[in-house]
């Protein structure tokens, strides 16, 4: 799951999504520098990903995937679950989209002096931007792509990713449905 996916998990936890996004930005055992909710959101970010690195049916969309994305397969995967999360939100969310993101966006951590600067940026960037509110549509998945695909440190085609999402987009969100379902239940996720 990519950045909605992470939010989605933290259960309305507004202090616990702000961590829990934090998790991309600290590595190894750098997290135990941070107070006890901050590690909590590092140790569920960890964990959602870890989740979905191990899923069995993940594990084979990637094989299907990966002649089409190599090397990326596993970070379009994240991107493609996050346009259907945000396609699907009434199906897993009683908050509607855009006012879930406006309470995010608009919540002030109390632990914010706590967090990076870069992580700081990345935030009033995403606040700005309001990039999460065009997950639903299909330009949202196409920016996505090429965002990351731009960031990547080597040659990558997650720019061509949406044509692959086209052309398995049954398989695909048939993959999410099942995912979703067991990860809530593994996480003990609420409406």
């Amino acid at each position: 799951m990519n950045f909605l996916g992470h939010l989605y998990f933290s259960n309305n936890d507004l202090e616990l999504m702000y961590a829990n996004l934090f998790g991309d930005f600290v590595k190894g055992k750098a997290m135990y520098n941070f107070p006890e909710k901050i590690q909590s959101g590092i140790q569920l970010h960890r964990s959602i990903d870890s989740y979905i690195d191990r899923h069995e049916d993940v594990r084979k969309l990637l094989k299907t995937l990966y002649p089409e994305l190599p090397k990326v397969s596993n970070v379009a995967i994240d991107l493609f679950f996050d346009h259907l999360l945000a396609s699907h939100w009434k199906d897993y969310h009683s908050i509607e989209l855009n006012k879930f993101l406006e309470n995010f966006y608009t919540f002030q951590p109390h632990y914010w002096d706590d967090y990076t600067s870069d992580f700081k940026t990345f935030i009033e960037t995403m606040r700005n931007r309001q990039w999460l509110n065009y997950y639903p549509l299909r330009e949202g998945l196409e920016k996505s792509c090429a965002g990351v695909g731009s960031r990547i440190s080597f040659p990558n085609l997650l720019h061509q990713a949406p044509l692959s999402f086209d052309r398995h987009y049954t398989e695909i969100y048939s993959c999410f449905k099942i995912f979703m379902s067991e990860a809530i239940l593994h996480f003990g996720t609420n409406k």
